[in-house]
């Protein structure tokens, strides 16, 4: 059991699956090049270290590697320019997940949203599955010089809230979240259904893997 007064959680592949809409995103910047589309179930394989990433994996169809410079600056504008049109459209909730924030909620939890999606998609995105009001700080990937797995982000949410790195908890999908949390010294609980490149999130070692934010009683006390 944690007994943390500070949550932090992941927004991709935590909070909403927002696949749907990434992958219409992709396709249709691909479709612009004259290039073959990718697929939703192959961008799940790719999602969770921004958006540029993103677009280097769906230029390559694999997921290190670098491309063109040319093609890759002729692509991310195609690309933001349709996910800013479709971004929150198709994307969902996780079951559960509103639940859990209300049990937070409830409990007097300080929560934070933090991510490496960008604010200008972050926010609406938020705003648009409702529950942007849920949290009292929202942390982007463009908010600070540095991004999830460096520690940087949750140290900043942990000293906006005067809070000690022990009594924080990140909740994440990735490998990445849980790099982050074990470098500022945070608790560490991962979902078993998000994004992490096709790995099983427990070979990462967190703390506890849950299923649903229904189970969140479980382990915060």
């Amino acid at each position: 059991m944690l007994a943390p007064k500070l949550v932090l959680i992941d927004l991709d592949g935590t909070l909403i699956d927002s696949v749907p809409d990434l992958a219409r995103a992709v396709d249709q910047m691909m479709r612009s090049l004259n290039l073959p589309q990718r697929g939703e179930d192959q961008v799940r394989h790719w999602v969770g270290n921004g958006i540029e990433r993103l677009v280097k994996r769906a230029l390559l169809n694999q997921l290190e590697g670098e491309p063109e410079a040319a093609l890759f600056a002729q692509a991310m504008p195609l690309f933001k320019q349709e996910y800013a049109r479709c971004n929150g459209q198709y994307s969902l909730l996780y079951p559960g997940v509103a639940e859990g924030l209300e049990w937070l909620k409830s409990k007097g939890y300080h929560v934070a949203c933090i991510t490496n999606k960008a604010e200008q998609f972050t926010i609406p995105l938020l705003k648009q599955l409702g529950v942007h009001d849920e949290f009292r700080l929202i942390i982007c990937g463009d908010t600070l010089p540095k991004q999830k797995p460096d520690p940087l982000p949750l140290r900043h949410a942990a000293q906006f809230f005067q809070v000690a790195s022990q009594e924080a908890v990140m909740i994440g999908d990735s490998i990445n979240d849980v790099q982050a949390a074990r470098a500022a010294d945070f608790g560490i609980i991962c979902v078993s259904y998000g994004y992490n490149h096709g790995q099983d999130i427990r070979l990462a070692a967190p703390d506890a893997v849950i299923d649903s934010f229904l189970e969140l009683p479980r382990y915060l006390t």
